[in-house]
């Protein structure tokens, strides 16, 4: 469990080496052996090998950092760089729009040690004389922590849904199988959470309460009864247990699922019908009415089953109704990928290594796509360094008919609107897809303008991550998505749905209408290591959330069929 810490570990490091000023090549050397350790799934084996210090990137002293983490807990250079900048002004990492260096700044200057103090320095604008600052950075850093405050308390879908079913993993080791189920926003795939809700299905309240609390996961017991039970997590979420009867388990599964809106529609229906429902059960009068399964609930209702992705009162009661619900998309579904960073750019793997981690994933393609030119900041590849990388894909196709790996590129969309490279460049690759890294800022009709143009531009394949934004750190541009949308149809540009845990981007509140505009989305998972791939498995979630189908998928489709329909693309007069 604690190589799971190892990231969060070197890149505090690497950020307490920022604050306190020191080189800051040695404080990237924290942050980018941060990045290639996430990406790794076999650390504690590559460090009985010692290999580890052999690893680009890692060398010898952050291995024996690591080392002595895994060894006792610890590490002994930490320890002294807390005792020299005061931990609590890592907290202020956190605030959109500030950085290790203005931190710096802020605890030089004015003494400030964590966001409570910042809030009250900005209320009293002492941060308009200090240099690097002024008005319009100390009213961005107001507004982040308006941000900040907004989310409090909330958590990344893909942090807390692997500690869920963990615990749903243990209560099977002592209860039927079928009698235990993750809960609430959860088990709906709200890409964030404010908390884990487990069911349980027993007889023996108390037994299964003091089984809960006794779990090594269990920080403190905030509450314990007789059929909930609160506890808070080590990992700082708050987890719920209910238990119920076995006869009520499929009621409580639909209420405790929620949503709120749903449920309320579901009360409304029964309610027509001289029912009763509730966790408890249905109910004519006294009479409980017996069903087994939720599916049995609905069916009682006149209902098609709802999944509970899609219940969230957007439609989900009448499609039912109409028997029109959409046949979700499933990650068996899913045939190949786009969107795949290497080693030429930011990410940590070659591309040999990639595609040989997809062919295990059953995937027949991938689409490599590295930053673009402009990207300087993540390695953005020169023109010399993307023919070298069509001749290492030309060869390895050559080498694995059976596996297709597409050259691609995720171009900087400039402030103008215009793409990076020339146009000589840009009709080599396979596909493009052009996404926004810098003046986030525009107002919003020029960020749309902006957006647009670069939709229209003939080499444009896929907008990437629509909106920019970072769950729980940085809110999206703000644009008219349907009229984005509206562009992209008219331009036949596809829509990524960037499956990254923290980008989840585009909203899912909106695949509904590109659904219905005809637009499709390739779910792609951004990755920077072949680890990343996997991330394809959380847009999956948000597909069905906004009623995707196979057939709306780009990547659902044969390698043959994507090939044809790139071809296409890049054909197409403009």
């Amino acid at each position: 469990m604690r190589s799971k810490s190892i990231p969060e570990i070197l890149e505090e490091i690497g950020t307490l080496l920022e604050i306190k000023g020191e080189n800051p090549f040695k404080a990237r050397a924290y942050h980018n052996a941060a990045k290639i350790i996430s990406g790794m799934d076999n650390i504690e084996e590559m460090i009985d090998k010692q290999k580890l210090k052999e690893i680009k990137g890692i060398g010898e002293t952050i291995a024996s950092r690591i080392e002595e983490y895994l060894e006792k807990g610890k590490i002994e250079y930490l320890e002294e760089l807390k005792k020299e900048v005061p931990e609590s002004l890592l907290e202020l990492i956190a605030v959109p729009n500030l950085g290790p260096k203005k931190i710096k700044v802020l605890y030089d200057e004015l003494g400030i040690r964590n966001i409570g103090e910042l809030e009250y320095a900005c209320m009293e604008n002492r941060l308009i004389n200090l240099p690097g600052f002024g008005q319009k950075t100390q009213e961005k850093i107001l507004k982040g922590i308006e941000f900040l405050k907004k989310h409090k308390g909330e958590f990344l879908f893909g942090e807390v849904f692997p500690e869920a079913e963990r615990i749903k993993e243990r209560f099977l080791e002592r209860v039927d199988d079928g009698f235990v189920e993750i809960c609430g926003s959860i088990r709906r795939r709200k890409e964030v959470v404010k908390d884990i809700d487990i069911l349980v299905a027993g007889d023996d309240y108390h037994s299964i309460s003091s089984f809960f609390t006794s779990l090594p996961e269990v920080d403190s017991v905030m509450l314990q009864g007789d059929t909930k039970t609160s506890c808070r997590l080590k990992s700082g979420i708050e987890a719920d247990l209910r238990v119920v009867k076995k006869e009520a388990f499929p009621y409580a599964l639909m209420y405790f699922t929620g949503s709120k809106e749903h449920n309320v529609r579901m009360r409304g229906l029964s309610k027509k019908r001289g029912w009763k429902l509730n966790e408890y059960g249905l109910f004519e009068g006294e009479r409980f009415i017996s069903c087994r399964s939720e599916e049995e609930i609905y069916r009682m209702h006149g209902l098609d089953y709802i999944p509970p992705e899609l219940r969230e009162d957007t439609g989900e009661i009448e499609a039912s109704e109409k028997g029109s619900l959409p046949e979700l998309v499933k990650l068996s579904d899913i045939r190949g990928t786009f969107h795949i960073h290497t080693e030429l750019s930011d990410g940590i793997d070659p591309i040999e290594r990639l595609a040989e981690v997809a062919k295990k994933m059953g995937f027949s393609y991938i689409g490599i796509s590295d930053h673009s030119q402009t990207a300087y900041y993540a390695r953005g590849l020169k023109k010399d360094a993307i023919f070298k990388q069509w001749e290492i894909i030309d060869r390895l196709n050559r080498k694995n008919p059976d596996f297709h790996i597409f050259k691609g590129i995720e171009s900087d969309i400039h402030p103008d609107g215009s793409l990076d490279y020339d146009e000589e460049v840009l009709k080599g690759f396979d596909f493009v897809i052009a996404s926004i890294h810098s003046a986030f800022n525009l107002k919003k009709e020029d960020q749309e303008r902006r957006i647009i143009k670069a939709l229209e531009n003939k080499y444009t394949t896929m907008l990437g991550h629509p909106t920019g934004r970072l769950l729980l750190s940085r809110d999206g541009y703000e644009v008219d998505m349907r009229r984005i949308i509206d562009s992209a149809y008219e331009n036949g540009v596809i829509i990524e749905l960037n499956a990254s845990p923290y980008r989840l981007d585009i909203d899912w509140r909106y695949l509904k209408y590109a659904k219905e505009k005809g637009v499709m989305v390739s779910i792609n998972p951004d990755a920077h290591s072949a680890l990343g791939i996997e991330d394809v498995k959380f847009g999956i979630n948000i597909a069905r959330k906004g009623w995707q189908e196979k057939r709306d998928i780009l990547n659902t489709k044969e390698k043959e069929e994507v090939i044809e329909i790139l071809r296409r693309k890049r054909e197409k007069p403009s």
